[in-house]
């Protein structure tokens, strides 16, 4: 972002302007960055007279890491986005410019990037991996998710392999490729951190942010600029959309963060659709519950999603769920604390019929809720 995924204070334009304005700390969403540099030997081109396709992970012995030839795959797909902006003063309209990155979603011009990139944008303007460039438009963005995307007027676009299933393991190799600070396709490489992951409310003024919960988690070093950028697999494969990342202040050392891309191209597919996605609505405010939070209260579970309000006529009010219920399981699926529960609803759909196991009044019952619809 300022590049608008990140952006220094002062004359550069601030990319992440809607989620600085609930988070102080992330005061610069984006990802991607420069390279560890690895021992002679640990890259290397797969050897062509083995005839195989290159490992999809991180392997020993004379396979090594197929960084380059999946950096040429993915490369001509990753755009740069060039924003401007009008913000009005007091002393009158000023324009602000940012930047970010994309993802060739579609060979006829459908691009792939974060909401938080072009959020407020008067202009957009894609630089393609060949030089040229296009004038874009926003045909919709996000917020639930952070996702949105932009629409160029070209054909022939070299589109990216997005993957349609996860199937990532810790430890497991990943390239990050963006536009870190302005530098057009540039390539970094990790491992996957963890999976699920999600930034707590804790780093973000104590409000669980849902587009950033179920993230993929990287140690790829990331810089400003590179929002919206691709992390793929060995293979070239786009497994996430780059958001977010944990700056130094914070103590953290190479944390950054992508939303999968299964929940990228299902939102994706609808904006394009209808303009706008839709996400299931449960009708609360959440919380993490806390061992610390449980013995205040008296609470027989140390660990959920702790029901702080719901509102009136929703559909948790419908089944019976009150404030200070703590929700422990989707349907099959452990809910430890907010951010579960968030990214857990992401694989339903509104009008769906999911059952909730919730401790309330210290006994545990299970709750049937049919999902609203949340636009």
């Amino acid at each position: 972002m300022p590049g608008r995924g990140d952006a220094p204070a002062g004359g550069a334009r601030r990319i992440c302007r809607g989620l600085l304005a609930a988070l102080a700390l992330l005061a610069a969403l984006a990802v991607s960055g420069c390279s560890e540099e690895h021992p002679e030997g640990a890259v290397r081109q797969h050897e062509q007279s083995r005839g195989a396709a290159p490992p999809a992970r991180l392997t020993s012995g004379e396979d090594g890491w197929p960084v380059d030839e999946a950096a040429r795959e993915v490369e001509p797909s990753v755009v740069q986005i060039n924003v401007e902006e009008i913000q009005r003063t007091i002393f009158g309209p000023r324009r602000l410019q940012g930047l970010g990155s994309g993802v060739i979603y579609r060979e006829d011009g459908y691009i792939i990037t974060n909401a938080h990139v072009v959020e407020g944008a008067e202009e957009v303007n894609v630089a393609f991996a060949d030089g040229s460039t296009r004038r874009g438009r926003v045909l919709g963005a996000d917020s639930f998710t952070d996702i949105a995307v932009v629409k160029v007027d070209r054909e022939g676009l070299p589109a990216a392999d997005f993957a349609e299933e996860l199937d990532l393991r810790a430890g497991e190799l990943v390239l990050s490729v963006g536009s870190p600070s302005g530098f057009e396709s540039t390539v970094t490489a990790g491992v996957v951190s963890g999976l699920d992951r999600e930034i707590p409310a804790r780093l973000t003024g104590g409000v669980q942010i849902p587009s950033l919960t179920g993230l993929i988690q990287t140690d790829a070093a990331i810089s400003p600029g590179s929002s919206g950028g691709a992390l793929a697999n060995a293979g070239g494969e786009v497994v996430g959309i780059n958001v977010a990342y944990l700056p130094p202040q914070t103590g953290a050392v190479n944390i950054g963060f992508a939303i999968p891309a299964p929940v990228a191209t299902s939102v994706a597919d609808q904006i394009i659709e209808r303009g706008e996605a839709v996400h299931p609505y449960l009708g609360v405010s959440l919380a993490s519950l806390t061992p610390q939070i449980a013995e205040r209260f008296g609470l027989p579970v140390e660990s959920g999603a702790l029901v702080v309000s719901v509102a009136p006529g929703s559909p948790a009010a419908r089944a019976g769920i009150e404030p200070r219920d703590v929700i422990t399981r989707l349907e099959e699926r452990r809910i430890s604390d907010a951010g579960d529960l968030i990214a857990a609803l992401r694989a339903y759909r509104p009008g769906e019929t999911v059952r909730l196991t919730v401790f309330s009044g210290g006994e545990s019952r299970q709750v049937e809720v049919r999902l609203g619809e949340r636009s």
